[in-house]
């Protein structure tokens, strides 16, 4: 997608032996524009934990990458201590985002991947080529996502013969991918088949990633957009202002419960009250297939209280933190709600909408091969 009418990525690859990765430092976005690069396992987790990187696809992406760095600091070690080293390098990446299960899955399909070879040096070229793959992958998914997606767009406007409003949650845009984003992604398809549509972008507390986020990237492609607190789209939506909510996951069960962005729980019950359409845009890799409830098994990842207590922004041309509350006041900061499957009325992935039930979606794990 464009930064400054320039077509860019979230991460790239640089140098050679080992290679290392560049990514878009996103703390700072809107009003900073800096790129980090990732030299070490250590930098990669360091990166995941604080956010530099955030947003399930790309999260999976960057744990993938880690896991070469990984292997090549072990390159010189015997094939069995190699893999001993190696386990625990990868429990140290998947503690840094519990929730996201694109992190969990992209690691296991990595040891899985790179087990079969005889030798570390052969571990370590597989680990690269892993990370590449999956790397393609996600921007050939976040395309296809698009394109069913954009169907529903279509058929509103079909209808309406007007604007088409829509309403989004956190970030699920390019940022939080490598290109087009899970939720954005039907949205900049019809921009480019000429669709009016408006985006209402919650701000998206505590750490604002609609308010620095969503809103900047759709502003930065040309997209329609108005943002809005976080509590405002029930009455949109009362008023008829919304025809369609879209939103990302970072994990969802194989019954159709979606975890995402703490207060996606709250619009879905808004969209439900009023007939509004609720859709949740993601991957196959971000369903958790060993799960059934989300709500009694999904882990809430909770992060430190200060996202709470302290907002930043631009003041006098320079990014300064401020304290909101009172001065020792307490806090609480979980990352993420769980919706249930009840509330969302289809899940649309790279191999097209599914209904968040038990028995379609066995039909997508028929699809993609996944068993038990």
């Amino acid at each position: 997608m464009l930064i400054n009418s320039i077509p860019q990525r979230t991460i790239r690859e640089s140098g050679t032996e080992p290679v290392r990765v560049v990514v878009l430092d996103q703390r700072n976005l809107p009003h900073k524009i800096e790129y980090v690069e990732l030299q070490t396992f250590e930098d990669i987790c360091n990166a995941i934990n604080d956010m530099i990187v955030r947003g399930a696809p790309l999260i999976g992406v960057c744990a993938a990458y880690g896991l070469y760095l990984a292997a090549f600091s072990l390159k010189d070690l015997g094939l069995d201590s190699f893999q001993t080293k190696l386990k625990e390098f990868t429990d140290k990446l998947i503690a840094t985002r519990p929730t996201a299960i694109n992190l969990r899955n992209a690691i296991s399909k990595a040891i899985e991947f790179i087990g079969h070879f005889n030798s570390t040096e052969e571990e370590v070229h597989a680990s690269l080529k892993y990370a590449r793959n999956l790397y393609e992958n996600e921007i050939d998914c976040s395309r296809k996502i698009g394109e069913y997606g954009v169907k529903l767009i279509e058929d509103i406007y079909q209808n309406k013969k007007s604007t088409v409003n829509i309403l989004t949650h956190c970030n699920a845009g390019w940022l939080a991918t490598i290109d087009y984003g899970t939720a954005t992604a039907p949205i900049y398809l019809a921009m480019e088949r000429g669709i009016p549509l408006h985006v209402w972008v919650d701000e998206t507390r505590p750490r604002n990633q609609g308010a620095k986020l969503t809103a900047w990237e759709l502003m930065e492609n040309g997209v329609p957009c108005t943002l809005i607190p976080d509590n405002a789209g029930g009455h949109l939506m009362q008023h008829g202002l919304v025809d369609l909510c879209l939103v990302g996951s970072d994990r969802t069960t194989r019954t159709g419960d979606v975890a995402n962005k703490i207060g996606t729980y709250l619009k879905a019950l808004a969209a439900k009250d009023n007939s509004v359409p609720f859709y949740v845009a993601l991957p196959c890799s971000s369903f958790d297939w060993s799960l059934l409830d989300g709500i009694n098994e999904i882990q809430i990842e909770q992060r430190n209280p200060e996202e709470v207590l302290y907002v930043d922004g631009l003041a006098d041309g320079k990014i300064q933190t401020v304290l909101v509350p009172p001065l020792g006041c307490n806090a609480a900061n979980y990352g993420f709600d769980v919706t249930p499957a009840r509330l969302v009325t289809g899940l649309i992935t790279e191999h097209g909408i599914f209904k968040p039930e038990e028995k379609e979606l066995n039909k997508l794990r028929e699809i993609i091969n996944i068993k038990g």
